[in-house]
């Protein structure tokens, strides 16, 4: 027995040379688990005679005391050697320099919504936003545009079913509007549009649209020219002047197409404005009756103005920019320049 205990000690003391952690905890199982070196003496204890079980159980319990000093002294020494090399690994240099952080920003489109919002919350409209899948009917009938009106070539669409598409224009939110609120209203519609263009520099299957109305008693196109002339002059700067032209709108009369002076030349005529010192910016006009009938107002006791702008062609506008497409390509060159 005696001799077993030497030889364990001996084979422990070999093995604990130059382990890892990992190592050490398997050789502190091998040793001291219970299947282990030490636990197999304590089973072989019980065939040694009476006389000499006080001698050898000192003798394992020795044994079983050094092996656990010994891998617990070996294990705070590797935890401790691998704890510097890992803070040595990891230390940061505090000299080098700094890791620049790459921030974004809104997307221009984004900025214009935002300011247009800002400019017509103040002169107290409310923003309302609707499904940009729509029905046939809020999107052009509702709106004095009924089937085979030739307006409708205007305004090709994507259809999903025959009476489903996807809007081509923010104006059905205004129909909705109308028929679950009575007068007075006083409401911008903001959102995307969608309609069949072949892609160029003014046009894009994907566009965004501002529209404005205003319902109520004693309303007249004068009102309308002071509101989209602050907005102008709010968006664009003091000097702008904007012009009503008069123009065909299935759904207001009169109606108008709106034009401000020339943000290039400031009106003198520039190739941007085709030299007339105006560009244009969207259609407005009186709602017309029918509208208003449509939904249950009577066009005798209220009437109402409506407008509407591109988005878009307020932005390339405001920040001379030339191609619609632009927008759209998330070329960082040129989305980083209106990061704000």
């Amino acid at each position: 027995m005696e001799d077993k205990i030497k030889q364990i000690k001996e084979e422990f003391k070999e093995k604990i040379k130059n382990k890892s952690l990992k190592e050490l905890k398997e050789l502190e199982t091998y040793f001291l688990g219970r299947k282990g070196k030490v636990s197999v003496l304590f089973q072989l204890f019980k065939t040694v005679p009476k006389e000499r079980r006080k001698h050898f159980g000192a003798k394992i319990n020795e044994l079983k005391n050094f092996i656990e000093k010994n891998i617990s002294a070996e294990i705070k020494r590797v935890e401790s050697i691998e704890a510097s090399r890992k803070l040595e690994d990891e230390k940061i240099d505090v000299t080098l320099p700094g890791i620049k952080l790459h921030t974004g920003g809104l997307h221009i489109l984004s900025q214009t919504i935002s300011h247009a919002e800002d400019i017509f919350l103040s002169m107290g409209f409310d923003v309302m936003v609707g499904p940009e899948i729509e029905e046939d009917y809020y999107n052009f009938e509702a709106l004095n545009i009924p089937e085979f009106h030739p307006a409708r070539a205007m305004q090709d669409t994507f259809y999903l079913s025959k009476k489903i598409l996807l809007r081509t224009q923010t104006s059905p939110i205004q129909v909705r509007i109308m028929e679950k609120y009575k007068p007075p209203i006083r409401i911008i519609a903001m959102g995307r549009c969608y309609r069949k263009d072949a892609p160029d520099s003014s046009h894009f299957p994907v566009f965004h649209q501002i529209e404005g109305l205003v319902i109520d008693k004693k309303v007249t196109f004068a009102n309308l020219k002071g509101t989209l002339s602050l907005f102008a002059k709010r968006m664009f700067g003091e000097a702008v002047k904007v012009r009503f032209t008069p123009s065909y709108f299935p759904f207001v009369e009169p109606g108008a197409e709106t034009s401000i002076s020339c943000v290039i030349c400031g009106g003198k005529g520039c190739s941007v404005c085709k030299n007339t010192g105006w560009l244009e910016m969207g259609g407005s006009g009186m709602v017309h009756p029918n509208v208003l009938k449509n939904v249950g107002i009577d066009p005798e006791i209220y009437q109402g103005f409506a407008f509407g702008w591109g988005i878009e062609r307020i932005a390339m506008v405001k920040h001379k920019i030339p191609d619609i497409r632009m927008f759209y390509q998330n070329d960082l060159r040129f989305l980083k320049q209106f990061r704000g």
